[in-house]
């Protein structure tokens, strides 16, 4: 298992097929009452101690209000990330698993925020031009594991069960708004039969 490297040179359908199954996630999350059955169970969440990592990637800034609008900004970077072949062009990736991390938080779900499409790096000299460096911080998360099935019907799934678990004060603390972020590793090869962690950020 190569996890997502083996997609970036997968038929033109297969991309085509991850990047509807990407397109607007979080935004969707927010939106979209899913009311079809999740495929496969999800764990419970659990509160982890996550240290700083670094990832290189595409950057842009957008907001759920934005996305709605049909014009949205995150399918068109997941649309840039595969077709321009952004992760064969970072340097000193750890692995193949790739990172969509949000930050640079206005204020919360509602504000706008930096969103990130990248790999994780051991270190981050040089980046590419057109890519930036983040650094995700040392903290507390909380780890909410999608259901098994389709991308894009899992993982908006996972973000409607973050926001209910944090309205009903279950999340394992109040949210943090300083990084949250998505990791497609070898569960999520498959953009039909995928499983994500989302890692959400706490006080």
């Amino acid at each position: 298992m190569t996890g997502f490297g083996e997609h970036f040179s997968s038929p033109a359908g297969l991309r085509l097929s991850l990047i509807g199954g990407f397109s607007g996630l979080m935004c969707l999350a927010t939106v979209l009452a899913v009311t079809a059955a999740p495929v496969g169970a999800a764990m419970e969440p659990r509160v982890v101690e996550q240290q700083e990592f670094s990832v290189i990637g595409i950057q842009v800034r957008t907001s759920n209000d934005k996305e709605v609008t049909g014009e949205g900004a995150i399918p068109k970077q997941w649309n840039k990330f595969f077709k321009d072949g952004i992760a064969d062009k970072i340097p000193n990736k750890v692995d193949s698993t790739v990172y969509a991390v949000y930050t640079g938080y206005e204020s919360d779900r509602n504000g706008e925020y930096d969103f990130i499409i990248g790999m994780k790096v051991s270190r981050v000299s040089p980046v590419p031009p057109g890519m930036v460096a983040q650094k995700v911080p040392r903290g507390k998360y909380a780890v909410v594991a999608s259901a098994q099935g389709p991308v894009a019907q899992v993982v908006p799934q996972a973000w409607q069960r973050v926001y209910r678990l944090d309205d009903n004060k279950q999340l394992g603390g109040a949210r943090a708004y300083k990084a949250d972020f998505e990791v497609y590793d070898q569960r999520s090869q498959n953009p039909q039969d995928s499983q994500v962690d989302l890692y959400v950020g706490l006080k």
